[in-house]
């Protein structure tokens, strides 16, 4: 019975950390909004633990900042910050890249890892064209999830994919109210792909840079006031989000 309920209340933090995180990544739970434990408890119809488990872990991921008097507040992230985002991912995947082609070839292993990946990348770039912002995420945060696998190093995997998250969650709010933006969406996922099948590696470079100032060339847009930004007003305090049901991920 004790293992069987830390399994049930695992998954119940995990559940309820997994339809948050997309609330806000979706933009639905806007930057300022403040909610305690007990409101989300409610609003679920669950025991607090797991929610203030739920809670800590998004604060650890930095979406949520916690105040001991009150509550939690969603996290709300400047031109500034992603900037810094984009140049930290940027460093890290640059020795990636080194230790990825460190050998002349791909290994046999991480050669069937890239049709997945290859797939996903498909996927990603479909949507982005297409402007599905809601589809994008999903495929995009897998897509580089996935990736990240052929380095071997969850350290490395995990921290790339909280930027990212971070990133989308910075970039929503402007996304939803400029759709002249959404045609802007990068989508060369499957170039990358190709070039890291062929263990190219100046064109492995070249897509990674054409993404990474794709990043930059906006954040510099962002921060001259085009667009402008369709705001961050804080929700009202003491309203926990809808209870609604988790929206399913690509």
């Amino acid at each position: 019975m004790c293992a069987s309920g830390a399994v049930t209340r695992s998954t119940l933090r995990q559940q309820i950390a997994d339809a948050l995180r997309d609330e806000v990544l979706a933009g639905r739970l806007r930057p300022g909004r403040e909610f305690t434990v007990k409101q989300i408890a409610e609003q679920y119809g669950v025991s607090t633990t797991p929610v203030r488990e739920a809670l800590f872990d998004l604060s650890a991921q930095g979406l949520l900042d916690s105040d001991q008097h009150r509550g939690f507040r969603v996290r709300g992230f400047t031109v500034a910050d992603y900037r810094s985002m984009v140049e930290a991912r940027t460093l890290v995947i640059d020795g990636v890249i080194r230790g990825l082609f460190c050998g002349p070839v791909l290994s046999v292993a991480q050669r069937d890892h890239l049709v997945s990946v290859r797939r996903r990348a498909q996927e990603a770039a479909r949507a982005a064209q297409g402007g599905d912002l809601d589809i994008l995420i999903g495929y995009d945060l897998r897509f580089w999830r996935e990736l990240g696998a052929l380095v071997d190093n969850t350290y490395i995997s995990d921290f790339l994919h909280r930027l990212r998250v971070q990133a989308w969650v910075f970039a929503v709010p402007y996304l939803r109210h400029d759709v002249g933006a959404r045609e802007w969406l990068w989508h060369g996922h499957p170039e990358l792909v190709a070039a890291i099948t062929l263990c190219d590696r100046d064109a492995v470079c070249a897509v990674m840079d054409d993404y990474n100032g794709h990043s930059l060339n906006w954040a510099d847009r962002l921060a001259a006031g085009d667009p402008a930004h369709p705001g961050h007003d804080p929700e009202p305090a003491g309203q926990a989000p809808p209870a609604e049901e988790p929206q399913p991920r690509p």
